[in-house]
């Protein structure tokens, strides 16, 4: 072989070899992705905010109903705190939380990932004022959308909507229920009264939604124009499963054995939570607290079925990319990605605990064998495709640079405090150059179907972060960190 083959052949090697490097370094990865939070911040910044070129903003967010509703996240690139989405955000950030605990501790994250959660949380209670009141959005996304301003200079309304008795939202509420629970559990050992007061609301709110049905949509039309409920009884059996969790209480299992197990599903989502409680009741099934038959082998089944095909070995397996990332929907693919691995990887352990396998149609499945499955998903996000591009913002050395964010796209009120009105903000849109803020941690919307993905901001089924991307990743990326 002549010599400047073998120099070029060592080159190559050097290069993939320093791509796989790039590609592994999950503490990193988990590191950024908790910074992706403190740049969704909405409200006052705390003291040690790390996202410096993000400031204050929506100070009187609640100010027009006379609550204090300042605080919590800001959806995904626009400015709209979206009660549905937040609550299943949180409820996974938690479930990371709880299942990773001691790994998030090794990597010296556990602070900031409870940190994530309780800026999250905090809102949820102020949110909560009365039994059976729940705020489920400030601002509206049509108004928010016709701008394009920083956080810090909206002037579009911001509108607080709610939910009560006589206006319910059995969904919203059951969710912001399982996020409530799942969050006690996660602050039981660091801050027990904190714990308790999460636990009470989530009582609380699990009742208000058993109590009064209906989906929130159907109250509040503003949040059904972007985040519509399919349904509620998936969030009633998610909060049942995540109270019984946090208390061990009979009343919660009954919910569940007489509650819609949802059989076999396409996904797990923020719409979509039957996922979840399939695996949490497989959790008590695998454990022996509850007996491998009747509602709770239904359960076990349908969870099994789910995670087989996620890992192509069902009889109708989710597709998948050529270059191999599961491909579920052309909005927000990564989305359903990061949800679906989080499921994986807390199987994996659940299996692992109790010394079992998951039987698949197409063959036995080991807790390692998913473990690996989740791994060359994340590394497939992290840069190991086809683009050789890492769709996690600030990641490596080839990431997203035009991403679908106000905040980011334009110039920080730190470098720049002269207000930026509504449409003044379109001339930064429309910039063909990168953001001037790099949004350290987001995930982008992700590559198509055929691992094609275009970098530029108006293209927002791609290139759009939320946090719902993010929540699900916490807890994938410390299990493999």
């Amino acid at each position: 072989m002549a010599p400047k083959t073998l120099l070029l052949l060592s080159l190559i090697l050097v290069l993939l070899l320093g791509q796989s490097c790039a590609t592994k370094d999950y503490g990193l990865a988990l590191t950024k992705s908790l910074l992706f939070f403190e740049a969704q911040r909405s409200g006052k910044l705390p003291p040690g905010q790390r996202v410096t070129w993000r400031g204050d903003s929506a100070p009187n967010d609640g100010k027009d109903n006379g609550v204090a509703l300042s605080g919590g996240y800001f959806d995904a690139g626009d400015n709209v705190k979206f009660g549905f989405p937040l609550a299943y955000s949180l409820t996974a950030i938690a479930w990371g939380v709880v299942e990773f605990n001691s790994r998030l501790e090794a990597k010296k994250e556990l602070g900031n990932a409870l940190a994530a959660l309780r800026w999250g949380t905090d809102y949820l209670i102020n949110a909560h004022p009365q039994p059976d009141v729940l705020y489920v959005e400030v601002g509206d996304g049509s108004s928010d959308h016709d701008c394009w301003q920083r956080p810090e200079d909206m002037s579009t309304p911001r509108t607080s909507y709610k939910i009560d008795d006589s206006k319910p939202g059995s969904d919203v509420a059951a969710e912001s229920a399982a996020a409530l629970a799942a969050a006690s559990i996660a602050f039981k050992g660091s801050d027990p009264k904190y714990s308790g007061t999460l636990l009470t609301h989530a009582k609380q709110l699990l009742e208000f939604a058993r109590n009064h049905r209906g989906l929130y949509q159907n109250s509040v039309p503003q949040a059904g124009q972007f985040y519509s409920s399919s349904g509620d009884d998936d969030e009633i059996v998610w909060a049942a499963a995540w109270l019984h969790r946090a208390t061990g209480e009979q009343t919660y299992l009954d919910i569940l054995s007489s509650g819609n197990n949802g059989g076999v599903r396409s996904m797990f989502s923020w719409d979509d939570k039957y996922v979840g409680a399939q695996l949490l009741v497989t959790k008590l099934l695998l454990e022996g607290k509850v007996p491998n038959s009747g509602p709770w082998a239904a359960y076990k089944n349908n969870v099994d079925m789910f995670v087989c095909s996620v890992v192509q070995k069902g009889n109708n397996n989710v597709q998948k990319s050529p270059g191999g990332i599961l491909w579920f929907l052309p909005w927000a693919n990564l989305q359903y990605v990061t949800s679906s691995m989080l499921v994986v990887s807390t199987y994996a352990d659940y299996l692992s605990a109790a010394k079992a396998t998951l039987s698949c149609p197409q063959g036995s499945v080991s807790p390692k064998d998913l473990i690996s499955f989740a791994t060359s998903q994340v590394d497939y996000i992290l840069g190991a495709n086809p683009k050789a591009m890492s769709y996690m913002v600030g990641f490596g050395s080839n990431f997203p640079v035009q991403v679908h964010h106000r905040g980011a796209s334009i110039v920080s009120i730190k470098a720049d405090p002269k207000s930026i009105g509504c449409k003044e903000g379109f001339d930064w849109f429309n910039r063909n150059s990168p953001n001037p803020n790099v949004l350290d941690g987001a995930l982008v919307g992700g590559p198509d179907a055929n691992d094609a993905y275009t970098d530029s901001r108006s293209n927002y089924q791609q290139a759009e972060p939320a946090i719902a991307t993010n929540a699900a990743l916490i807890g994938v990326l410390a299990r493999l960190a």
